[in-house]
């Protein structure tokens, strides 16, 4: 009963000798140790109160269980956040409302001259039951919501710089551009083809699941003064 567990615990230590390392270790063998470049990254400001809940949970995580030395990189972030409404009623009211959060990242050289060094994007979706007969409970709901998208951003771009400074490969845009497109079956054809339209980001058209246009919007950039 014992001996399986310690066969996976052997298997486990042993992913070492085959090229897997932790993303996060420290640097050994001229490997570059991920943990300290990802201290020394100062996380320009962003604007608004969203942008700044990214910024915290950015300084967080890039920071680790060791203190901060921003000394070496410069990131700037712009992100937004898109609710839109979703399980539409037959009073035109919603169940549940979905926020879209994306965020674009700039890593730069600390110098008189800064260089980028990489950049890339991320994006995430999040949520929550619309509860419009209490006020104070949706609005804390949508900001918790909101809080939690600018969360997993913070986490989802930690890794991707993460992974650069491993190996210098650029995250790329494939996945947006990827996004399949929809014929509209409730549209006249015009005189270039059949209307389309393009997927969210779960890959399912607005019309599968009943959601409505972007209702409302929250967009933050980097401020370039700062």
């Amino acid at each position: 009963m014992t001996r399986i567990p310690c066969l996976s615990l052997l298997g486990l230590l042993g992913l070492t000798g085959c090229g897997f390392a932790p993303l996060y270790a420290q640097g050994g063998g001229g490997q570059v140790d991920v943990s300290h470049e990802l201290q020394r990254i100062y996380v320009q400001n962003i604007p608004s109160r969203y942008g700044q809940e990214m910024r915290l949970a950015l300084q967080k995580d890039l920071g680790g269980s060791a203190p901060e030395q921003p000394d070496g990189y410069t990131l700037q972030v712009g992100g937004s956040a898109a609710q839109e409404a979703i399980d539409i009623h037959g009073d035109n009211t919603a169940g549940r409302m979905r926020i879209s959060g994306s965020a674009h990242w700039r890593l730069f050289t600390v110098e008189q001259f800064p260089k980028l060094l990489a950049e890339g994007d991320t994006r995430v979706l999040d949520g929550y039951n619309a509860t419009f007969e209490q006020y104070f409970a949706q609005t804390l709901n949508s900001e918790s919501s909101t809080g939690r998208v600018a969360e997993a951003l913070a986490q989802n771009m930690t890794q991707q710089i993460g992974v650069w400074f491993r190996s210098h490969i650029q995250p790329g845009h494939a996945a947006e551009a990827a996004l399949p497109r929809f014929a509209d079956p409730d549209a006249m054809p015009s005189d270039h083809g059949t209307v389309s339209h393009q997927a969210g980001a779960d890959g399912f058209p607005a019309s599968a699941t009943g959601r409505l246009n972007n209702s409302t919007s929250t967009t933050s950039a980097a401020d370039p003064n700062d």
